[in-house]
């Protein structure tokens, strides 16, 4: 059985998938209705343009009572808001989840961030950092998602006139704690069907909002974000991240 095959060959019970993929969708919506003003110019949905791809991650590799669950913060611009996935790197996301295509450019687009999905030639660092541990420490990716899965807390990315990427945690008003509810909620749903042992927020803002949606029952461990944007990410983040999952056991 080639990648392929085997990346839609899931077996789960599709209870599981089907919750992911309804709840994804809702989340789509939510982020459609959100309007938001100054200084956000432009909003990317990538669960709405890169639905099918999305749709074929949680597929291929949503499974029940995994071991973690690693919530990253909301799509990058070189990453998911290109590929449909979370930390969506285009070569880790082609070469090592087997994902290559699934992306329809939304019509609204800021002229220097354009979504070239699959054809995007710039990495994402996050994800190639985040992916690449993954793919060092377990092999394949059906190795790592027999017991692990990744997703983003947000949905959106949220660009200024003059495209600079602005973050969710750098944002308030009305229209932000409408999309946090709906993000809660699906936080909730997510961590409810896959029921982890662990979940590990990348970053303060994942962790934050992880501990104020999910049950205190629920055991949450906080990596360094691994963003080149942070100093401590750029001195051996993959050293810094093996080290903190091991210390809190969620890896041996």
């Amino acid at each position: 059985m080639d990648r392929r095959t085997l990346c839609y060959a899931n077996s789960v019970a599709p209870s599981v998938v089907e919750t992911l993929i309804s709840a994804s969708q809702e989340l789509a919506a939510a982020g459609d209705h959100a309007e938001f003003g100054p200084p956000v110019s432009y909003v990317y949905n990538p669960l709405r343009y890169g639905s099918t791809a999305h749709r074929r991650y949680i597929s291929a590799y949503a499974k029940p009572k995994v071991h973690a669950a690693f919530v990253g913060m909301n799509p990058g611009p070189f990453g998911m808001v290109q590929t449909g996935i979370p930390f969506g790197d285009v070569e880790m996301v082609r070469n090592w989840l087997g994902i290559d295509d699934g992306v329809e450019p939304p019509k609204q687009q800021h002229p220097q961030r354009p979504v070239l999905g699959f054809n995007c030639i710039r990495r994402e660092i996050s994800g190639s950092r985040l992916w690449g541990l993954f793919a060092d420490r377990f092999g394949t990716a059906e190795r790592f998602f027999a017991e692990n899965f990744v997703l983003n807390y947000c949905p959106l990315a949220f660009l200024t006139e003059s495209g600079r990427n602005l973050t969710p945690d750098k944002l308030i008003g009305p229209a932000m704690r409408q999309l946090i509810s709906a993000c809660d909620r699906h936080l909730r749903i997510v961590v409810d069907a896959l029921k982890p042992q662990w979940v590990v927020a990348l970053g303060v803002y994942a962790e934050r909002r992880a501990r104020e949606a999910l049950s205190a029952e629920q055991p949450i461990v906080r990596l360094l974000h691994p963003s080149p944007a942070s100093p401590r990410a750029n001195a051996g983040w993959a050293e810094q991240a093996t080290k903190a999952l091991i210390d809190s056991k969620i890896w041996i």
